[in-house]
């Protein structure tokens, strides 16, 4: 009877140790699952916030592009897209350019001295540039791709 009592013992304490070695690898698999799926996450929440910037810039240039009103300009220093519109007698400017690691929007009237931390800031990537290239179209690249934009009135 001493002999079963010390095998039911041994039974349970091997039926313990094959649960705990189960139990730690399911919590390793799900740990190194989660760790993947945050790295995974992280990626393509960085390449998101790129393209949502080119789609914004796109949408502007759609939505205000009058011929010869979209160029590449300078803003305090700092290249930017720029979009001069006229309303009534007065000539307005938006610039759109990159700042302190953010994307800024500023509309204001042109020629009127403001500094580049006034604008509204949209989304914060890691770059964002504007290139004038060949034909009047305008190169607007960030760290993820880049967006040929042809703007009306260009050759």
């Amino acid at each position: 009877m001493l002999k079963a009592v010390k095998r039911r013992k041994a039974d349970t304490v091997f039926v313990l140790i094959i649960f705990s070695i189960f139990a730690v690898s399911v919590l390793m698999v799900l740990m190194l699952g989660a760790s993947i799926y945050k790295n995974m996450t992280d990626i393509s929440r960085d390449g998101q916030e790129d393209r949502m910037v080119l789609s914004y810039i796109w949408t502007k240039v759609k939505n205000n592009d009058d011929a010869g009103s979209v160029y590449v300009g300078d803003f305090d220093g700092i290249p930017a897209l720029c979009f001069d519109q006229i309303y009534g007698e007065t000539l307005y400017q938006t610039s759109i350019y990159h700042y302190d690691g953010w994307v800024y929007e500023l509309f204001r009237e042109k020629g009127l001295d403001l500094y580049p931390e006034d604008g509204e800031n949209i989304l914060k990537i890691g770059a964002l540039t504007f290139e004038d290239i060949e034909y009047g179209m305008i190169r607007v690249s960030t760290g993820a791709g880049s967006l040929l934009i042809t703007p009306r009135g260009s050759n």
